[in-house]
């Protein structure tokens, strides 16, 4: 392991806890966010992890595993994730949106309001424990990124940022409807963001003397497949319903453009 793997994926783990707050910071700015901005973002953020998964991680898998074995590791990252998925249920950020936007729009009611303030509120925790969990995998990737190299780091960091918004935002919006405090919606958002590093330092602890060059490659390329299933599980649903069929493919596109270009830019600028 390089001396500084450990310092790195827990700096670039942080890019994705502070996306998570910065979803939160949203919510107290904004408490009605634009579900159509927020469909293109998760469009972007498809088109940058699919190009990641497949023409970065998998391609480099590919090359260095055989095609058979780089494909068992990545349908092994899809297993493990639908699996995490299934147990461990990821609420939607649309049906908390609908339960905020109800508990505004009877705020003249208090009795309503007093009913239902802690419905709202546990559906916020039960949020944040699922996203916790969730970005565990996330940060084990950051890490695994980083131990092939700061370009692959910093991909997979920048994608992943980007998807963490959204979720920022589906924690502290219930809790900012039940509780009326924005220091509260804030801090739980930014703590379950904030899972990601723990991720990366379970992974330090479990192989602290680095892994070997296959087993390596072989679990970037699972990370592929917990990427991509991420993207079409998670990312592109919203972004169809969000921003509408068309909208969406097109910021898929634009997403996979600049994730290319910047691989380019990284594979130039960057040490391996």
């Amino acid at each position: 392991m390089a001396t500084g793997s450990v310092p790195v994926a827990l700096a670039l783990s942080m890019v994705g806890g502070a996306s998570t707050a910065l979803g939160a910071l949203l919510v107290i700015l904004y408490p009605a966010p634009n579900l159509n901005r927020l469909g293109l973002l998760q469009g972007l953020a498809a088109g940058l992890m699919l190009t990641l998964s497949f023409l970065d991680l998998m391609y480099n898998a590919i090359n260095n595993l055989g095609f058979a074995r780089a494909n068992l590791w990545f349908f092994g990252g899809v297993v493990l994730f639908a699996g995490i998925v299934t147990f461990v249920p990821e609420p939607s950020m649309a049906s908390i949106t609908k339960t905020s936007s109800s508990e505004d729009r009877n705020g003249s009611d208090k009795d309503v309001m007093k009913k239902h303030r802690k419905q709202v509120l546990f559906s916020g925790i039960i949020t944040a424990i699922g996203i916790s969990l969730h970005n565990f995998p996330e940060g084990m990737a950051v890490f695994l990124g980083s131990m092939k190299g700061i370009r692959v780091g910093i991909s997979l960091a920048l994608a992943i940022a980007l998807h963490n918004i959204p979720e920022g935002i589906a924690v502290a919006l219930p809790i900012y409807f039940a509780t009326n405090s924005k220091w509260q919606s804030f801090k739980l958002a930014a703590l379950s963001g904030f899972a990601e590093p723990l991720g990366v330092i379970i992974v330090a602890a479990l192989f602290p003397s680095g892994l070997s060059t296959d087993v390596l490659e072989g679990l970037l390329g699972g990370v592929g497949g917990v990427m991509a299933f991420l993207t079409l599980h998670e990312m592109l649903p919203l972004a169809f319903e969000y921003a509408g069929h068309r909208r969406a493919v097109t910021a898929v596109f634009i997403g996979m453009a600049l994730m290319s270009v910047s691989l380019q830019i990284l594979e130039m600028a960057l040490p391996h």
